[in-house]
């Protein structure tokens, strides 16, 4: 569990900075490498594989909205015009990394889920705005619809990942 916080907490920390010192791509391949290895541990592989692509569409449909709509503004990173950057789609894929295993806890706490995504998720962009990474270009809608649309998609995202879940044999081995 503590392998998993540290190597999230790793590929966070390369894709933001990455982006805000213009070398993305370093980033997304440090991060991929983490995805890489967090699926090579899961049995069944497949199914973690599918939960951290199930999260990659979620992720960069939700970002795309918050960009077309010009809340969030990404300097760096846009292949296609209004949409999310490569590298934030690579960190909604590493956060999946950690919901079958340091974040498995919340999986029957719906409450604290949805709390957990309404506080954590507008932090973890402030803490990219500050970085350099991005620019919250409407603030306050930013902010809200971070926290609301995180609120839906925490709890979300922990029920694909019961669903898809390459861990729980490790739960299971250690009880």
């Amino acid at each position: 569990m503590l392998a998993n916080v540290i190597a999230f907490q790793v590929g966070w920390f390369a894709c933001v900075l990455g982006a805000a010192l213009g070398w993305p791509l370093i980033g997304t391949a440090v991060a991929l490498a983490i995805v890489a290895w967090h699926v090579r541990q899961a049995r069944p592989a497949r199914a973690e594989l599918a939960l951290i692509l199930i999260a990659a569409a979620i992720g960069a449909l939700f970002d795309s909205v918050l960009t077309a709509l010009r809340w969030i503004v990404y300097p760096i990173g846009t292949l296609i015009p209004g949409t999310a950057p490569y590298w934030i789609v690579m960190l909604w894929m590493l956060f999946a990394t950690t919901l079958n295993v340091s974040l498995s806890w919340l999986k029957h706490r719906l409450a604290v889920a949805i709390v957990f995504g309404a506080i954590g998720g507008p932090l973890a962009y402030l803490g990219g705005a500050k970085l350099g990474a991005l620019e919250l270009a409407n603030r306050p809608a930013a902010l809200l619809a971070l926290a609301l649309g995180w609120a839906i998609l925490m709890p979300m995202l922990l029920a694909v990942a019961s669903r898809y879940d390459g861990y729980a044999y490790r739960r299971v081995r250690t009880r």
